[in-house]
């Protein structure tokens, strides 16, 4: 007969951590959405103006301009990569999109014959079929971005160089390929289409800014993709263990690819959005843009080690940077304390997540010792 034990260990209280320490609120994501409740709350007493509509629509609008490309470099963090290039991409693809836009409504140039014609009273440029132009010069500015996104993807996961020194160097390749193109000019987006242009990039649908519908319709894509297909497990795999993800037989090579196109790509309708906005595309567009994009996808819990992150995470992040722009503006203090703000608030975002990964598993993992005499025998 089995003799009982005197102080068996057991670990009874393994996964039963309490509700605010388990999902979404024992999560950075979690811990950023109540801090910017709070700063909503303080806001809308601290200025009447705040929840305003004519306010509400620019903030909606403002933290969409920097959001869609926030939710592409979450992809390539999510993996431990890193994107420095977005903020030269938005330039690089609202300037090709504004040439081609001007270039394909003038009659005379290469091409345009195929597009507009002139009118009965010989002056006015009227298009051969509505909206065509504008389709092409979409494409254009979206194609060059998809040219940037495969030589950093294959240059990373083909040729093995670093993600942080890739982009950097693509930062500067693209930037000075705009200024090239451009002369160091601004482009104007012209021609029959511009009108249709401007609608579906600064315009609004009952009172609702376009670039919020798209971010909107583009996160939700995007959580479809990370949670419920085989592509967002495999881009999980990678960021949580690269050589363990290469050897289930996941194609890492090609999921890199497929993240940095992806990145380069909402980059590119960024900058197109921003572009519309603007009415131009001046060749300093977007400077340093990269760093509010990563800084906002960081906050709202994208963990650059690899393997965390999703789009309400990126959307928070960036609409806490906004309310605090914004806030900023409205209190009459000078916006250049935003960007002081956004790095204590990192700083923070970080220290609390991981100290409430250690108290999380101190919680779950601690042991408990039994009464002497209460084990079973046998």
């Amino acid at each position: 007969m089995a003799l009982p034990m005197e102080s068996p260990i057991s670990f009874t209280n393994v996964g039963q951590s309490r509700w605010w320490q388990r999902g979404v609120f024992a999560s950075q994501t979690g811990y950023v959405t109540l801090a910017l409740v709070v700063l909503l709350i303080v806001m809308h007493f601290a200025s009447p103006f705040f929840f305003t509509q004519g306010n509400m629509q620019n903030v909606a609008k403002n933290f969409s301009f920097i959001a869609i490309a926030a939710l592409g470099v979450t992809f390539v963090i999510i993996t431990g990569g890193i994107d420095l290039s977005v903020g030269s991409m938005m330039c690089f693809s609202a300037m090709i999109t504004s040439m081609v836009m001007t270039g394909l409504s003038t009659p005379g140039m290469p091409g345009a014959s195929l597009f507009v014609h002139f009118a009965a009273d010989g002056k006015t440029v009227v298009a051969n079929v509505p909206g065509l132009i504008l389709v092409v010069s979409v494409l254009a500015g979206l194609g060059v971005a998809l040219i940037v996104g495969l030589v950093n993807g294959f240059c990373i996961a083909v040729l093995g160089l670093s993600p942080f020194v890739t982009t950097l160097g693509m930062l500067s390749i693209v930037r000075g390929l705009g200024y090239v193109v451009s002369n160091g000019r601004g482009s104007f987006p012209g021609g029959p289409d511009a009108d249709y242009f401007y609608a579906l990039t600064s315009g609004d649908v009952l009172g609702v800014p376009m670039p919020f519908i798209y971010l909107v319709i583009l996160a939700l894509l995007m959580a479809v993709a990370l949670h419920h297909t085989t592509f967002g497990r495999h881009v999980f795999a990678l960021g949580g263990n690269e050589k363990a993800a290469e050897l289930t037989g996941i194609s890492v090579v090609r999921v890199k690819i497929e993240v940095y196109v992806i990145c380069a790509l909402a980059a590119g309708l960024q900058g197109i959005i921003i572009c519309g906005w603007l009415g131009s595309a001046p060749a300093n567009m977007a400077t340093s843009y990269e760093l509010t994009v990563i800084a906002a996808a960081v906050i709202g819990g994208a963990n650059l080690a690899g393997g965390i992150g999703g789009p309400l995470g990126a959307i928070v992040g960036c609409v806490l940077l906004e309310v605090i722009r914004n806030g900023l503006v409205l209190a009459q203090i000078s916006s250049y304390w935003q960007q002081t703000l956004v790095g204590v608030i990192i700083i923070l975002a970080v220290l609390v997540d991981r100290d409430a990964v250690r108290d999380t598993g101190r919680e779950t993992i601690r042991p408990r010792l039994s009464a002497p005499g209460s084990g079973n025998s046998g």
